[in-house]
């Protein structure tokens, strides 16, 4: 039983990787985790009904089937964003591609101009992040001006309740441990009024 399971668990992973590559490839994406999401949930119904039709799954008692369709769901899950959405959105992965660019070493104290002048620009990040909460619901643009759902304005909610509350209160930052991040706008000064009604 256990290697059936194992047999069929590999096919599901070969065959949602080669969605994934088949849909990064020759279809058009709107949000990478949520594509890639789509990916494993159609590999799975894919891998399950041809097991089914071909009554592979005959030893397997409907709890035992659930359960491995559970497992490939969330192993899907894991992939999509353990995996290209990681990738998708890495600071951490942008500062090691940038210092292999660079000949492998910058300077400490140019990291902030390079966010702002390179990473901002090279990832497009306005528009990725703009696509993927318009694309999400938590988002609308109406006469160029961005505004939060009623989605957006619980998601905006938790977040801020659960950094406040349930993130480290000493949390180690280049040699100094400190709380800046559970409130990150606690000094925060808007430079001009960019508010719109």
């Amino acid at each position: 039983m256990f290697l059936k399971s194992a047999l069929v668990t590999f096919v599901f992973i070969v065959v949602m990787l080669a969605f994934y590559y088949i849909h990064i490839i020759y279809f058009k994406v709107n949000v990478v985790f949520y594509a890639s999401l789509l990916d494993g949930v159609l590999a799975a119904v894919l891998v399950g009904l041809l097991f089914w039709v071909f009554r592979f799954f005959n030893n397997f008692s409907s709890l035992e089937i659930v359960q491995l369709l559970v497992i490939w769901l969330l192993g899907a899950y894991l992939f999509a964003i353990s995996i290209p959405t990681v990738v998708d959105r890495s600071l951490s992965f942008y500062i090691l591609e940038k210092l292999q660019q660079r000949g492998g070493g910058i300077r400490e104290d140019a990291f902030q101009q390079i966010f702002q002048d390179e990473y901002m620009r090279e990832h497009h990040l306005v528009e990725v992040r703009l696509t993927e909460q318009l694309q999400s619901g938590t988002i609308y643009i109406h006469n160029g001006c961005v505004k939060l759902t009623e989605r957006g304005e619980r998601l905006a909610s938790f977040s801020r309740f659960y950094r406040k509350n349930l993130l480290p209160k000493h949390r180690l930052l280049m040699g100094n441990y400190t709380d800046t991040l559970t409130d990150p706008f606690r000094e925060s000064r808007m430079k001009s009024d960019y508010r719109c009604q």
